[in-house]
């Protein structure tokens, strides 16, 4: 590689490291200061596309605050041109003068860090709709291409632009507004923001997810959890997100196939990943929707082999997490613990009880867990029959192969 394609790279590597840490300040930012959404994106932008250009001759000391200072010039360009009026103007003048000065960088620092929880629960506002507020996080917050979201969605780009642009007209038009809720609020809609963020979460994480928005989503739940560390739920939540996270790498064998927590080969977890998660969970004093599922997640992740897991705490966590928080795929998963911690016939005792309401019949992993429940059971050809009645309703390729094979290993069980 010549030297000239070297420092290309290298000002595109240290572009995108940038990028990352500070687009979320500098859109949140900009969008205080302006009030127009798609401005302060695209000024993000051309400051990132700026920094792939020029920074072949050495990256600065301060990365973020170039990023910052140019985008902030970029806007106050095209406000003046726009003849914008002139308090918008003059705040972006005063703050370029104190970005210059350096004279009170802590307080900067104290803005941002409310711009960016501004943009949080702006992006996550309830009379939003849920896909909206997933995709105009991962737009806003986290800089993804529309391209990129659309896919994830099964959608065309032009229909996904539409959807954002729909949203932000949405916020502009009815007065949404651009603040953190406080007081009894705050308790009102932080379950709204973790829903969305947990949402991104399994968007990346299911068998056909795009890996790159789990890692947004662990990203994001932790400068939450920095940003308001008064608040036991987002430690939780990151906690659950980076248990669950450090199985990634072994859900699949060499050939690609999906595999069951107890098929795993637990020396591939990500041990960081746990003993942080772990930490997270002994600092939440309290037992929410999110910590039980953490403090779940964290039985498997403290179990060296499938048999040494506890299964009772299991199933204590998901009966309270039913009372708390009740649920179809909570009590699916509820069945599945008490099947392992009090014997086969006990799981599918509550799934009948759970199937009696039809809240189940839509889902395709119903007939998943009465097949499992059934061949620890010991009726090798019920399960084979019904794990394959599970593979037909599969909503994803890797899933219906490894149904099958659930089937045809019982049926030579049997």
């Amino acid at each position: 590689m010549s030297s000239t394609a070297y420092r290309g790279a290298a000002a595109a590597s240290a572009a995108a490291a940038a990028a990352v840490e500070s687009y979320p300040r500098i859109v949140a930012t900009l969008i205080r200061l302006t009030g127009d959404w798609t401005l302060a994106e695209d000024c993000a932008q051309d400051a990132l596309a700026q920094a792939v250009q020029r920074w072949g001759g050495g990256v600065p000391d301060n990365p973020g605050g170039w990023l910052m200072t140019v985008a902030r010039n970029r806007a106050l360009d095209v406000l003046r041109r726009a003849a914008v009026e002139r308090r918008k103007l003059h705040d972006l003048a005063v703050l370029a003068r104190t970005e210059e000065s350096g004279a009170d960088q802590a307080a900067d620092d104290g803005e941002v860090v409310d711009d960016r929880l501004r943009l949080i629960f702006t992006c996550c506002h309830p009379a939003l709709p849920l896909e909206a507020r997933v995709a105009l996080t991962l737009r806003t917050i986290c800089g993804v291409p529309t391209g990129d979201i659309a896919r994830a969605f099964l959608i065309g780009e032009s229909t996904m632009t539409r959807r954002l642009t729909r949203a932000k007209t949405k916020i502009a038009q009815a007065g949404i507004p651009y603040r953190v809720p406080q007081g009894p609020a705050l308790a009102e809609r932080l379950p709204g923001v973790l829903a969305v963020l947990y949402l991104l979460f399994t968007h990346g994480y299911n068998a056909d997810g795009e890996p790159a928005f789990a890692a947004e989503a662990i990203r994001l739940t932790r400068l939450l959890a920095h940003l308001m560390p008064a608040q036991p739920e987002v430690r939780a939540l990151l906690a659950l997100c980076l248990l669950q996270d450090s199985r990634r790498t072994a859900r699949r064998d060499g050939q690609g196939r999906l595999l069951t927590l107890d098929q795993q080969d637990r020396s591939r977890w990500d041990r960081g990943a746990i003993v942080e998660g772990l930490a997270l969970l002994a600092e939440v004093p309290e037992d929410g929707p999110y910590a039980l599922q953490a403090r779940i997640a964290a039985c498997h992740a403290a179990a060296a082999t499938p048999a040494d897991t506890d299964w009772v705490r299991i199933a204590d966590c998901y009966d309270a997490l039913t009372r708390q928080q009740p649920s179809p795929v909570v009590e699916l998963n509820r069945a599945v613990a008490h099947g392992y911690a009090y014997g086969p016939a006990a799981g599918l005792a509550l799934l009948a009880r759970a199937r009696a309401g039809g809240a189940l019949d839509d889902y395709p992993h119903t007939i998943a867990v009465e097949a499992h429940l059934t061949a620890r059971d010991g009726d090798h050809g019920r399960a084979a029959a019904l794990f394959r009645r599970a593979a037909a309703a599969a909503r994803t390729e890797p899933e219906r192969q490894a149904l099958l094979e659930r089937a045809e290993d019982e049926s030579q069980a049997g």
